[in-house]
């Protein structure tokens, strides 16, 4: 079984689930990447062919979680709708998505990962980057038709990324982080000022 998992193509893909569940199940300071190797039914070394260390195991499967953050937040801008509504649906996409996946942690995602600051927060960065693109070509598109007046589509879009950050699980266990409608609705509440805020700038 061993030999026949570690010549899937897959088999990255097969680590970053098995990190997943490890989180889960043990935090990131309990995990070994023993621990990681007997999940995914691997030898040890296998793991060192695809991943240096279990930090960037680690960060690599927040890389992955933030691609699929970014992929849909890139369907929903795609779509033939009003822009306002898309852009309503993006944001609270970005809190939603994070917050179902930080919902199986028994600490906050700060709080587990905090032997890796440096290097979580240093990703960080650059996943919120690759958001903020996004969003500025929303934003870009909105302002040639007219649906928004925005005088710079890149400082509004950092701007729209601030302001729902508050609403991100990093800082919060899955007890303080509440049920899932209430963050909906307050993320709901917050995008729709935001939107009517850009909104009220149109041209008349």
């Amino acid at each position: 079984m061993r030999g026949a998992v570690a010549v899937r193509e897959d088999v990255r893909e097969l680590i970053l689930d098995a990190t997943e569940r490890l989180l889960v199940r043990y935090g990131y300071a309990k995990m070994t990447m023993d621990d990681l190797a007997r999940e995914v039914g691997v030898g040890k070394g296998t793991l060192y062919l695809h991943f240096a260390s279990k930090e960037e195991v680690v960060l690599s499967r927040i890389d992955r979680i933030v691609a699929q953050i970014v992929g849909e937040l890139r369907a929903i801008a795609a779509r033939k709708r009003d822009a306002g509504a898309r852009l309503r649906e993006m944001l609270a996409a970005r809190v939603l998505l994070r917050f179902d996946r930080a919902r199986g942690y028994a600490q906050s995602m700060d709080a587990m990962l905090a032997a890796i600051r440096p290097g979580l927060l240093a990703r960080r960065e650059k996943h919120f980057a690759a958001e903020a693109a996004v969003f500025q070509e929303l934003l870009e598109e909105a302002a040639r038709d007219g649906t928004f007046r925005v005088a710079n589509p890149a400082a509004a879009a950092q701007a729209l990324l601030i302001a729902t950050n508050a609403l991100l699980p990093y800082s919060l266990t899955a007890r303080q982080l509440g049920s899932r409608r209430a963050i909906e609705e307050r993320v709901s509440t917050l995008a729709t000022l935001l939107v009517d805020g850009l909104r009220s700038r149109r041209k008349s």
